[in-house]
């Protein structure tokens, strides 16, 4: 009986070692350098045009290695997004707040860098703007990809581009795209 839970204890101990290298999880902050291109960007029939906005991103991530130089990345991150809009006569700035869920293929060319693409679901928060009009749709879709650099086991830099594929307003043919940079700790 002692042979016996001694050796499913040692399975255990294994097993949780081995689920520790296979699994990471970490935090990750940046910044996002946003706008919104469309064709005929039009409000109220004025016609815009759009400068990016600087702003944030913050969340968690999990990294799920296959094999060697294979993992997925899923991620939960706080993004704004947006663009400033502008015409002869005014100007605004438009800010969308988004839960963002990119799940990527992280394909690791050596230790230190890795090359990040993949899918982005996102949900809409929040919208912040210096105008009347709440417009923004509440689902956006994109695909992401980036590099990855590994500066020890835990610390690490990312640079990414994300490419909207949905429109981000229901009166105008407008798709999110950001630049993110941003650093983060692996557990």
């Amino acid at each position: 009986m002692k042979k016996t839970i001694l050796v499913t204890v040692l399975l255990l101990a294994i097993s949780s070692n081995m689920q520790a290298q296979l699994v990471k999880f970490g935090i990750k902050a940046g910044l996002n350098y946003a706008n919104q291109t469309g064709s005929d960007i039009t409000i109220n029939n004025s016609n815009y045009s759009t400068s990016a906005i600087t702003s944030y991103h913050a969340g968690l991530i999990a990294e799920i290695k296959i094999i060697d130089s294979f993992s997925i990345q899923p991620e939960l991150l706080y993004s704004t997004q947006g663009a400033t809009y502008k015409n002869a006569f005014e100007e605004f700035k438009n800010e969308l707040g988004y839960l963002s869920i990119p799940v990527l293929a992280k394909i690791n060319l050596n230790k230190v860098v890795s090359l990040e693409l993949g899918p982005q679901a996102s949900f809409l928060l929040s919208e912040r703007n210096n105008f009347d009009v709440k417009d923004a749709n509440t689902f956006d879709f994109a695909v992401v990809g980036g590099l990855g650099l590994n500066i020890t086991n835990h610390f690490f830099i990312q640079g990414r581009y994300g490419l909207g594929l949905t429109d981000a307003s229901k009166d105008a043919e407008v798709k999110n795209s950001v630049v993110q940079v941003s650093a983060g700790f692996k557990f």
